[in-house]
Formats: structure tokens, sequence, C-alpha cells
């Protein structure tokens, strides 16, 4: 894996927490980590938010499908 060095400004009480938490060999790492995890929370949200679109678009492409077939269905299966 290749590793690239970034400059970013972050907040003096975050700098400060990390200080606190984590040991001066370890915050690269634990940086990085955090960032992929929030990216692929980010991510996961983003593909839910487009199945629930797609589900929502799908529901009244049925509703209406279900429309033209329930008078058909209802006369064969009724008196």
């Amino acid at each position: 894996m290749r590793v690239v060095k970034l400059n970013f400004t972050i907040p003096e009480d975050v700098v400060t927490m990390l200080k606190a938490s984590v040991g001066e060999r370890s915050r690269s790492r634990f940086v990085s980590e955090a960032i992929h995890e929030k990216l692929t929370r980010l991510e996961q949200e983003q593909l839910r938010h487009m199945l629930i679109e797609g589900y929502s678009a799908r529901r009244e492409e049925d509703a209406e499908v279900n429309k033209d077939w329930e008078g058909p269905s209802l006369r064969e299966w009724g008196p």
C-alpha cells in the first residue's frame, strides 16, 4: 500500500484530545482508520438512501401494475 503525506488543519480541541488519547507514534494510523471508518459509514448511508429511493419508486410502479391486473384477476376467481 502506498502512503501519502497530507497537510490539513484540525481544530485545536480535537488535536488536544488526539494527543491525550493516542500515542505520538500511533496518530497517523489512528487518523487514517478514523477517516476510513467515517467514509465507509458515509458510503453505506448513501447506498441505503439510493435503495430507499429505488424501492419507493418501484412500489409506486408496482401499485400501478397491480391496479391494471386487479380487475381481471378478481373476475376469474369470483362468482
